[in-house]
């Protein structure tokens, strides 16, 4: 039995994930005016990293809604995919209010901006619970 090499896309979802773990590093190790370059760019609900994941998570979704229509997956499985494009849908338009903000960061030339000018932190952190 030979075995027969993977899909495109099959590739393509590795070599996507293999490149999120780089981006991670990246962003983790990067100075703030990168960081909030990076971050705007993934943030961006319409073009961005997110929004395209929930497209992505809904299209599965609707895949798994026709598998599970001809009883090929057990319909919590659709469920599920349904529940997480929504979830994400849900985040990206929160976190879409707050991206301007997140490019604003980016357009400040960190290196030269006088500490006056930069934005002050805030010791208070608000989470909203769902």
């Amino acid at each position: 039995m030979t075995n027969t090499p993977p899909f495109y896309s099959v590739r393509l979802a590795d070599d996507i994930a293999l490149q999120l773990g780089l981006l991670t590093q990246l962003l983790d190790h990067a100075p703030p005016n990168e960081a909030a370059q990076i971050l705007g760019k993934v943030l961006d609900y319409d073009e961005g990293l997110l929004g395209r994941v929930t497209e992505l998570v809904a299209t599965g979704s609707r895949f798994a809604q026709d598998h599970s229509q001809r009883g090929i997956l057990h319909p919590e499985v659709w469920l599920a995919l349904g529940r997480a494009a929504n979830e994400l849908g849900s985040v990206g338009v929160d976190l879409n209010e707050h991206t301007g903000a997140i490019k604003q960061l980016a357009a400040l030339a960190a290196p030269s901006t006088s500490p006056a000018a930069r934005p002050s932190g805030s010791a208070m952190v608000v989470r909203r619970h769902r």
